[in-house]
C-alpha cells in the first residue's frame, strides 16, 4: 500500500500532527489498539501554558529545575513560547477548560510549580483534549485511521525510511472521514502482514509502561518503536530516564493498571502520612524527590504503601474538581472526603526515547518521532508535572511544519524533466518489493525479542550511568544551562529587531 504520510499511534501528538499536515496529502494513521486506548486519554492533572510574559522566567526555571538542569534550554523555550498557540487550537476544536465566574481561565498548580499556570478539565484533561482532537481528525477525508494494527518494522535503506511493515488482526477496523471501509476499499491487501510505502513516517507510539509490573500506562505500550530503532541504529537518548509517579492507588491485584492520583490533588492541598498518620514530607517537591521520600518511608516502616489525605480539599472541591478520582476511591471502598487512601509509587512516564532535534527529526532521514516515544530534551532527567501534553503537541506541530517545508522544497521525490518519471519512486518501489515478509511471521517471537531489547538497553544505560549527581555537579550543569538560556534570549531579541 502507498501513502504520503504514515503516523503510528493515536494519542494527542499523533492527532495534532495529522490536523496540522496538508489536506492534499494522504495520511495513514495506525494504532495498536482502538483509537481511544492510549495514555493521552488518561492524563488527569492538566496542561501547562504561559499565562503572560511575567511568568516566563518562573516557568522556564521550574521546568529546568525539575529536570535537574539536564534539559535542552532551546527545547524548553520552544515549548513555553508555543503553548498559547496550542491552547487556542484546542479550544478551536471544542476542548473546554475550567473557568472562573468572570469567564477567565481557572489555573491550578501542581508539584514543582512555583505558581498557578495549568489549565484543566475536571480530572480528565487528557480525555477532554484527545477526544476533541480525535473527533476533528475523524472528519478529515485525507486521513485513513486503522485500529488494532501494529507496527512491526520500518523499511529503510542507507539510513532513509521508506515505509513500514504492519500487522493487521481479525479486529482491524478502517475508517476515513467518519465512514467505515473494508480493507479492499481502503487500499489494503487481505493478508495479515503488509508493506506500507510512505514519503515520511511519524512515530507516536507512546511509552513503555507495559514492560513494568506497576505502571499507570496501558499494558500494550511496550516501547516497540524503541526496539525497532535499536535494530536499525537510530539514535536513542537517556533511555533509562523513567519517571515514577509518587501517588497511585495501591491495589493488591497484580493485574490492575495503577490508578493515578493526580499531582493536582496535592497541589490543591492533599497531604501524605506514614503508617502512624504523621505527615513526613513536603508534598509539592518534584516527583522524583517525592518518590524517593515515599519509598524511604515505606522501607523504614516495612509497609507496602503510605496514606494520602484529601480531606483538606473538602467534599465539594473533591467531587467537582476530581470526580473520577473520587469515584475510583469509592469503587475501592474509600470515601476520600472522610478517609485517607493508600497510595504507592508506580512507573508513569518515559523521559528518554528516540533522540530528535527541535523539528522532531530522528537520526534517520524521513523519520520523525513525537510524544512520549521521543526525546527532544524538554524534560531532562525528570518531567515537570503537566508538561507532557503540551510538549507532545508542540513538537508534533514542529514535525508537521517541517514536513510541509520539505514537501514545498521537493524533498520527497524528484521528477526527471525529460521522461517525466519520478526517479526516486522507482528506487523506493524496488526497496519495498525486496522486503521479505516471511521473517515477520512469528509475532510472539518478535514481541518477546522487542521487549528484551528495550529492557536490556535500559539496564545497559543504568549500568553506565552514575546515580543522581552531587550538588557541585548540578551547580556546574545549571551554570551551563543558564549560559545557554542567555544565548536563546539573545537570539530571540535579535530576531525581533
Amino acid at each position: 500500500m502507498k501513502t504520503d504520510i504514515l503516523i503510528v499511534g493515536s494519542g494527542c501528538s499523533a492527532l495534532y500532527a495529522a490536523l496540522n499536515l496538508p489536506r492534499d496529502k494522504e495520511i495513514l494513521l495506525i494504532t495498536k489498539r482502538d483509537l481511544e486506548t492510549n495514555d493521552s486519554h488518561l492524563a488527569q492533572g492538566g496542561m501547562c501554558v504561559l499565562k503572560d510574559e511575567s511568568d516566563y522566567e518562573s516557568y522556564f526555571e521550574d521546568t529546568m529545575k525539575a529536570g535537574h538542569y539536564e534539559n535542552d534550554p532551546v527545547s524548553v523555550e520552544i515549548m513555553i513560547r508555543t503553548s498559547q498557540r496550542v491552547l487556542k487550537d484546542l479550544e478551536a476544536v471544542g476542548a473546554e477548560f475550567a473557568r472562573n465566574p468572570d469567564g477567565t481561565l481557572d489555573y491550578t498548580r501542581e508539584g514543582g510549580h512555583s505558581g498557578h499556570r495549568i489549565v484543566y478539565h475536571e480530572d480528565i484533561t487528557g480525555k477532554e483534549i484527545t477526544s476533541h482532537l480525535l473527533a476533528a481528525v475523524k472528519k478529515l477525508k485525507n486521513v485513513t485511521m486503522v485500529e488494532y494494527t501494529k507496527l512491526i518494522d520500518i523499511i529503510e535503506k542507507d539510513n532513509v525510511c521508506y515505509g513500514a511493515v504492519i500487522r493487521k488482526s481479525e479486529e482491524t477496523r478502517v475508517t476515513r472521514g467518519g465512514e467505515e471501509l473494508t480493507l479492499t476499499e481502503a487500499g489494503f491487501n487481505t493478508e495479515t502482514l503488509e508493506k506500507i510505502e510512505a514519503d515520511v513516517t511519524i512515530l507516536a507510539t507512546g511509552g513503555i509502561g507495559g514492560l513494568y509490573r506497576h505502571s499507570t500506562n496501558f499494558r500494550h505500550l511496550t516501547g516497540d518503536a524503541l526496539a525497532i530503532s535499536i535494530n536499525h541504529g537510530i539514535e536513542l537518548k537517556d533511555i533509562n530516564y523513567v519517571q515514577i509517579h509518587p501517588t497511585t492507588f495501591y491495589s493488591e491485584c497484580e493485574e490492575d493498571r495503577s490508578f493515578l492520583i493526580s499531582e493536582s490533588v496535592r497541589g490543591e492541598g492533599a497531604l501524605l502520612y506514614d503508617k502512624n498518620m504523621n505527615r513526613f514530607v513536603n508534598e509539592l517537591i518534584p516527583r522524583d524527590l517525592l518518590t524517593a521520600e515515599i519509598r524511604k518511608k515505606m522501607a523504614e516502616e516495612g509497609t507496602k504503601h503510605v496514606w494520602e489525605d484529601m480531606r483538606p480539599l473538602g467534599d465539594q472541591e473533591l467531587r467537582e474538581h476530581f470526580p473520577n478520582i473520587f469515584a475510583h476511591c469509592e469503587e475501592k471502598g474509600y470515601d476520600p472526603s472522610k478517609q485517607c487512601i493508600p497510595v504507592v509509587p508506580a512507573q508513569h512516564y518515559f523521559m528518554g526515547g528516540i533522540k530528535v532535534n527541535h523539528e522532531s527529526k530522528t537520526s534517520m532521514n524521513r523519520l520523525y518521532a513525537v510524544g512520549e516515544t521521543a526525546n527532544n530534551g524538554v524534560h531532562g532527567r525528570n518531567r515537570l508535572a503537566s508538561n507532557s501534553l503540551l510538549e507532545s503537541m508542540v513538537f508534533a506541530l514542529r514535525a508537521a511544519m517541517d514536513i510541509i517545508k520539505d514537501y514545498s522544497a521537493g524533498v520527497y521525490g524528484s521528477v526527471n524533466l525529460e521522461s517525466g518519471i519520478n526517479c526516486e519512486s522507482e528506487l523506493r518501489r524496488k526497496i519495498i518489493d525486496d522486503v521479505n515478509l516471511s521473517v515477520y511471521a512469528d509475532d510472539d517471537a518478535i514481541t518477546k525479542k522487542y521487549r528484551e531489547l528495550v529492557m536490556e538497553e535500559i539496564q545497559k544505560a543504568d549500568s553506565a550511568a552514575s546515580d543522581f549527581k552531587d550538588e557541585e555537579e548540578y551547580a556546574r550543569i545549571k551554570k551551563e544551562k543558564e549560559e545557554a538560556k542567555v544565548k536563546v534570549k539573545g537570539r530571540n531579541e535579535k530576531a525581533s529587531e
